[in-house]
């Protein structure tokens, strides 16, 4: 749903939350055709390639109590490597353990990887899963599962793009069934959807079943490059090291939320005007423009559009110098600032792609990409994340997630006709994932997979886990449910929090 699309009465019908309780919430839609007729596509004179991204907050009718107000999940598209990260084997062959070795950290009997020294010193912050699991080695489909939080696919699937019978994604969940705060979406995707270098989309991230008018808001602050990877502009990478093949100048973009310079307030409330003008034409907006509902949804939409602080929340190359150089001036530290902007300011989900389609996809150059280019922006960005949420308060409020679609292969493997070195391989059978904040407890470990890093060996845990880890964290109950256009429930929970983190 689109802020356009709300401004001239294009609503689609809204979820409820506790039937009994609450009443529905039904709007009519208005064709392309009648907006295109009705001038309602310029009717702000928005530019068209950051308006799509915005989406408004649905009405909702149910809040729990809350163990956490927010949620960063932190998704690492490609796969990280258990071995060359949190879940280390320095006693097994060389060709398992790879070329890194582990560091203590403040945790006793826990060391990581020696190329994420900050993390290791905030161990106390932050626990490990090392035992999530699912079925595929599959890219799309991998993706799906641990953007849902459901370990089977749905009937129909396509990995060639997103489908409305997909699950809708943890995210569109989020959005649907949590309360909006401050006028702001109550989740958001960022700093780009992900997209294959093929420039096929992924699913796994939309609203899906749910339907599109209960996706997530994306903000689309990076521009797409089939070849560029990793946190540019200055650790950008290629996978197979093609010279010549990404732009240097890839620009982390702001989008423009306000109204553009040549449109006053004044001539913004005329149009607003003519726009009550043409609703009171149609005997069905005009029967809707007085319901609350509606009434909130367009004002929230107006809000969002016109409120500079919303500007400041995502200008996020306007903060301090000392703030620029603890996170990292490059992607993956200026969308970690625009996560914890947007929590702070009231937004319940964000999603923080780190990195465009694969670039976690350490299939060769494996060991120098990692040392070199993913994992200093990583621990430097999120140890600063850390820092700042337990400086002002909020980490506790605050329930941070990292995973991937899958872990890589036990064994180093080399494909020489792509790369020069040897990497891992796509690995469904066992991921380690972090998770810090929001109610769960530092320097844990939960779980913990065979000698090799191979299959999990003890508190075996699934996509669904990590969902519901995800949905009490946001105070949901385990009984909750959302409700299609046809009023039929979906119960959201299909397994139980991860209980070893609390």
């Amino acid at each position: 749903m689109t802020i356009q699309s709300m401004l001239i009465g294009e609503s689609p019908r809204g979820e409820k939350y506790m039937p009994a309780q609450n009443p529905s919430f039904s709007h009519p839609s208005i064709s392309r055709r009648a907006a295109l007729q009705a001038g309602g596509i310029g009717l702000l004179g928005l530019g068209m390639n950051h308006v799509e991204a915005l989406k408004a907050a649905d009405i909702t009718t149910y809040r729990a109590p809350k163990t956490a107000k927010s949620v960063i999940y932190i998704f690492l598209s490609g796969g990280l490597g258990q071995h060359d990260s949190f879940d280390m084997k320095p006693e097994a062959p060389d060709n398992i353990r790879g070329d890194f070795r582990p560091i203590a950290t403040q945790t006793p009997g826990l060391e990581i990887c020696e190329h994420l020294p900050l993390l290791a010193q905030r161990s106390h912050l932050w626990s490990v899963c090392r035992s999530l699991t699912h079925s595929t080695n599959d890219h799309t489909a991998g993706h799906l599962m641990m953007l849902t939080g459901k370990s089977i696919l749905p009937p129909g699937f396509d990995p060639n793009g997103p489908k409305r019978t997909d699950w809708p994604s943890i995210a569109a969940v989020a959005r649907s069934v949590t309360r909006p705060r401050n006028n702001l979406p109550p989740a958001a995707v960022l700093p780009e959807r992900l997209v294959h270098y093929s420039r096929r989309v992924l699913p796994g991230q939309f609203g899906g079943l749910m339907g599109s008018h209960r996706d997530p808001w994306f903000i689309e602050a990076a521009p797409f490059d089939p070849y560029c990877y990793g946190a540019y502009p200055d650790l950008a990478f290629d996978h197979q090291e093609r010279k010549g093949v990404f732009s240097k100048d890839r620009k982390f973009q702001i989008p423009d939320l306000i109204l553009p310079a040549e449109l006053s307030f004044d001539r913004f409330g005329r149009r607003m005007s003519l726009l009550e003008s043409i609703e009171n034409q149609r005997k069905e907006l005009d029967r809707i423009a007085g319901s609350e509902s509606f009434d909130r949804s367009r004002q929230g939409a107006i809000s969002l559009l016109t409120d500079p602080k919303v500007k400041k929340i995502l200008d996020v190359t306007k903060e301090s110098p000392e703030t620029l150089d603890r996170y990292g001036r490059n992607s993956f530290g200026w969308s970690l600032i625009m996560a914890r902007n947007l929590v702070e300011a009231g937004v319940n989900l964000v999603q923080v792609n780190l990195g465009n389609n694969e670039t976690w996809d350490t299939h060769g150059e494996a060991f120098p990409h990692l040392k070199d280019n993913l994992f200093p922006p990583t621990d430097k960005s999120l140890s600063a994340l850390l820092d700042d949420l337990q400086d002002r308060g909020l980490l506790d409020e605050t329930l941070i997630v990292m995973a991937g679609e899958f872990g890589r292969t036990p064994k180093v493997t080399h494909l020489p006709a792509h790369y020069k070195l040897p990497g891992r391989d796509h690995w469904g059978p066992v991921q380690s994932v972090f998770f810090a904040g929001g109610g769960t407890q530092g320097g844990r470990i939960v779980g913990a997979s065979d000698k090799i890093g191979a299959y999990p060996v003890s508190d075996a845990q699934k996509p669904e886990n990590l969902a519901a880890t995800i949905y009490s964290a946001l105070g949901l109950p385990d009984t909750a449910a959302w409700y299609d256009d046809q009023e039929r429930p979906t119960h959201i929970f299909e397994g139980a929090p991860i209980a070893g983190l609390f």
